[in-house]
C-alpha cells in the first residue's frame, strides 16, 4: 500500500488541533468555576440546616439501624463552623445529639418521625419530650412530624391531638412541618402550633419554577403565609436546590445554580427579617433509591463531608472536569492509535473529530452515571453502555481508517457483526425511551449514550433484521412526542433527548432500508469496498 499523501497528512494534524481544542473547551466549560457573592464566612453564621447523622453507606432503611457518635460528632463540629442551629427529623439513634450540639455552641430544633404505626410514633414522642425537657438550654424548638400529611400517613385531626400533647409536656414552641400547600389543606393544624414550618422548593413543585424564577416564588408564598397566619411566625423549615439530577421543565440542578439559590435567598431572608432552615447539611446518597438521582444532592457539603462551595467562594458544576478531560483524551488517542493510518483526505478531516467526539460523549456518560446509578443493576447498564460506545467507536474508527493486516481481519470481524451494534444501541433506546414515556419522574436523560451510535449509524447504516430493527425504530419514534409533552417544551433536557432518539430512528429506518444481509462475511467485504 502507499504511503499517505502530503493532504491527507495535513488534514489530519489539522483535524487533531481542532479535536484537541474541542476536548478541553467542552470539559472546561461544563467544569469552570464561577464567583458570586458569598452567604457565609467564618464571621457571618447562618441561621440553621437541615441534619441526618448518615455516613454514605448509611440509611434509614438499614437493619440494624446504627448511628455513629463519632459521625455525629465531626458533623456538628463542622457545622458549627456555618450555622447557630441545626434541625433534626427523628430521634431513634439521636440521644446524644443534644450533648454533641451543646459541646460545638449549636442550638436544636428537635424533631419527631410521625408517621402511621401508632407505637413507633408514640416511642418517637416520648424520647421527643425527654430530650427537650432534659436540654432545654439546647433545644430551642420542638418538631411533631414532618410531611406527614403529605404522605397520608395521619389525619390533620390526629396529627392536631398530637401537637397538643406535646405542648402540654414542653416549654418550648411547639410545629409541624409540611410543604407549604398542606398547611392550606389542612387548616385545623394552623391554630393548634406556636408558629408554622413551612417547605419551599421551587424544583418539587407540581408546576417547577426554573432559577430565575425561583426566589420571587418564594418570597411570594412567604408573604402570603405571613399575612395570611399573622400574628403566628411562619419558618422557612426547608428551602434549597440540588446540585445533581434531571431537568424538570426548567428548573436545572447544578452545584452553580445550589449557590445561586442558597446565597440569593439568605441574602433576601437577612433582608427580610425571615426565620429559614436550609435543606440540607450533607448529600444524602440513600435517598437515591427512592427520589432518583436528584434525592441525593441537596447538600451544601458532600457525601465526604466536603465543601461543594455552595456557601462561599468560587463554585464549579464539575470540579473532577480535569480528570474526565483526561479520561476523555485517553479514549480519543486510543481510537486513533487503533486506526492506524488514513490515505483520504475525508477520513483524515473525521477520525480525530470523531474520536474527540466519542471521548466527550463517553466521558459525560461516566460523569453522569457515577452521580445517578443507585443499585447493582443500574452500575452494570451503565457500563454495558460504554462497552457498546467503545465498540461503535472501534468499528467507526476502522472505518476511516487505511486497514491492513490485522486491522482488516479485525474490521471484517466487527462488520459482519455491525447489526448486532446497532441492535444493542436501539435495543437501549427503546428501553429508555419507554422509561422516559411511562416512567420518568426519577430518571436522568441517558442522551449522551446515544449520540455517537446514532450518528455514526446513520451516517454509514449497516444491515440488520428488519423485523427487529423495525420494532425498536417504531417504539423509540413513537415515544419522542409523548415524552416532550410529560417533560414540557421549555426543557432543554427533554429536546436533547428527543433530538438523539429522531437520529437514532433514522439510522435504524436507513438499516431497515438495507434489510438483513445473506452472507455476513460478503457484505462486510462489500461494506469495506463502499467505505474506502
Amino acid at each position: 500500500m502507499s504511503a499517505p499523501s502530503r493532504s491527507p497528512v495535513v488534514l489530519y494534524l489539522f483535524s487533531c488541533v481542532i479535536a484537541l481544542l474541542g476536548l478541553c473547551g467542552y470539559w472546561y466549560w461544563l467544569g469552570k468555576p464561577v464567583m458570586l457573592p458569598d452567604a457565609a464566612t467564618p464571621t457571618h453564621k447562618l441561621q440553621c440546616a437541615s441534619y441526618t447523622p448518615f455516613d454514605k453507606d448509611q440509611s434509614p432503611f438499614d437493619q440494624p439501624f446504627t448511628l455513629r457518635p463519632a459521625r455525629m460528632d465531626a458533623d456538628l463540629a463542622l457545622l458549627a463552623t456555618r450555622f447557630d442551629c441545626v434541625r433534626t427529623y427523628s430521634m431513634t439513634g439521636m440521644e446524644a445529639i443534644p450533648d454533641i450540639a451543646r459541646k460545638y455552641g449549636l442550638k436544636l430544633m428537635l424533631g419527631a418521625w410521625v408517621n402511621g404505626n401508632p407505637v413507633d410514633t408514640a416511642k418517637e414522642i416520648k424520647a421527643l419530650v425527654t430530650a427537650a425537657n432534659t436540654h432545654p438550654d439546647v433545644v430551642t424548638a420542638v418538631i411533631v412530624g414532618n410531611e406527614s400529611l403529605l404522605r397520608k400517613e395521619v389525619t390533620g385531626a390526629q396529627l392536631a391531638t398530637l401537637i397538643r400533647q406535646v405542648k402540654a409536656q414542653v416549654k418550648q414552641p411547639v410545629t409541624y412541618a409540611d410543604v407549604w400547600e398542606y398547611w392550606l389543606q389542612y387548616p385545623e393544624v394552623a391554630p393548634v402550633v406556636d408558629f408554622l414550618t413551612i417547605h419551599l422548593l421551587p424544583y418539587w413543585e407540581d408546576d417547577p419554577t426554573g432559577i430565575d424564577k425561583a426566589l420571587a416564588h418564594v418570597a411570594q408564598i412567604r408573604e402570603t403565609f405571613g399575612k395570611q397566619f399573622a400574628p403566628k411566625d411562619i419558618l422557612i423549615g426547608e428551602t434549597g436546590w440540588p446540585s445533581e439530577g434531571r431537568q424538570r421543565e426548567t428548573a436545572l440542578p447544578s452545584r452553580v445554580n445550589e449557590a445561586k439559590f442558597i446565597r440569593s435567598f439568605v441574602a433576601m431572608a437577612e433582608q427580610h427579617g425571615w426565620h429559614y432552615n436550609l435543606i440540607e447539611a450533607f448529600d444524602q446518597p440513600w435517598k437515591r433509591q427512592s427520589e432518583g438521582a436528584v434525592g441525593g444532592y441537596w447538600g451544601l457539603f458532600d457525601a465526604d463531608r466536603q465543601d461543594k462551595g455552595v456557601l462561599a467562594g468560587p463554585v464549579s458544576n464539575l470540579p473532577l472536569w480535569p480528570s474526565w478531560l483526561t479520561v476523555s483524551g485517553a479514549i480519543a488517542l486510543m481510537a486513533l492509535a487503533w486506526a492506524g493510518r488514513v490515505s483520504h483526505a475525508r477520513s483524515a478531516l473525521m477520525l480525530p473529530l470523531l474520536a474527540a467526539f466519542a471521548g466527550c460523549c463517553i466521558g459525560t456518560w461516566g460523569e453522569l452515571a457515577r452521580v445517578t446509578s443507585r443499585f447493582a443493576g443500574e452500575y452494570l447498564w451503565a457500563v454495558a453502555l460504554v462497552a457498546l460506545n467503545l465498540l461503535v467507536l472501534a468499528h467507526a474508527a476502522l472505518a476511516l481508517s487505511a486497514r491492513a493486516g490485522w486491522r482488516e481481519r479485525v474490521f471484517v470481524w466487527l462488520e459482519a457483526r455491525a447489526g448486532w451494534w446497532l441492535y444493542a444501541s436501539g435495543f437501549a433506546a427503546a428501553v429508555m425511551m419507554l422509561a422516559m414515556v411511562f416512567d420518568p419522574r426519577y430518571r436522568s436523560f441517558a442522551t449522551a449514550t446515544l449520540w455517537l451510535p446514532a450518528l455514526v449509524y446513520l451516517i454509514r447504516p449497516v444491515a440488520a433484521p428488519r423485523r427487529e430493527i423495525g420494532l425498536l425504530m417504531f417504539i423509540v419514534g413513537a415515544g419522542i412526542v409523548p415524552q416532550l409533552f410529560r417533560e414540557g417544551l421549555s426543557n432543554p433536557q427533554a429536546w436533547a433527548w428527543a433530538a438523539v432518539s429522531v437520529l437514532m430512528a433514522l439510522a435504524l429506518w436507513r438499516s431497515v432500508r438495507i434489510g438483513a444481509p445473506v452472507n455476513a462475511r460478503s457484505t462486510a467485504q462489500q461494506s469495506t469496498v463502499d467505505a474506502v
